[in-house]
């Protein structure tokens, strides 16, 4: 049995704990993979992003990856975490995590999760420029 941690959240979401989760597994392999606002984008200096998320719709399709990777490989638990609202450089925007009993299983599993949530999940990202511009990224679905 698998289990899973799914959240969205506009409070900031913790590493440390995504670890305590997972090490309560009786797995041997533990990937977590941590996305954070980096400062320099193309060029341009960032100071925050902000994030707006369709969160029913956003968290169905988090869960239905959960279990598309518990099904193709042997998983223990599975964390994804993902915040709304702004977001400083350098603090986490997206939290994968994932607990197996080896590590192949765990890095392949974080990064289908990781590579599928930017795809498919109703997750929006703008970034602010220290210049005081912005500009909506990575949205392949249409904002409300």
């Amino acid at each position: 049995m698998t289990y899973f941690w799914i959240d969205i959240s506009a409070e900031p979401i913790s590493p440390d704990k995504v670890w305590s989760y997972l090490a309560a597994s009786e797995g041997g392999g533990i990937n977590i993979f941590v996305g954070a606002t980096r400062r320099l984008t193309q060029g341009r200096v960032t100071v925050r992003l902000a994030y707006e998320a369709h969160e029913s719709m956003a968290l169905k399709e988090m869960a239905s990856l959960a279990e598309s990777a518990a099904s193709k490989w042997d998983v223990l638990r599975i964390a994804i975490l993902h915040r709304t609202g702004e977001v400083s450089v350098s603090e986490p925007s997206v939290i994968i995590g994932v607990a197996s009993s080896h590590r192949a299983e765990a890095f392949a599993a974080s990064r289908f999760l990781i590579d599928e949530l930017k795809i498919s999940v109703p997750i929006w990202k703008k970034e602010i420029y220290e210049d005081g511009e912005t500009q909506w990224k990575d949205a392949k679905w249409e904002r409300p």
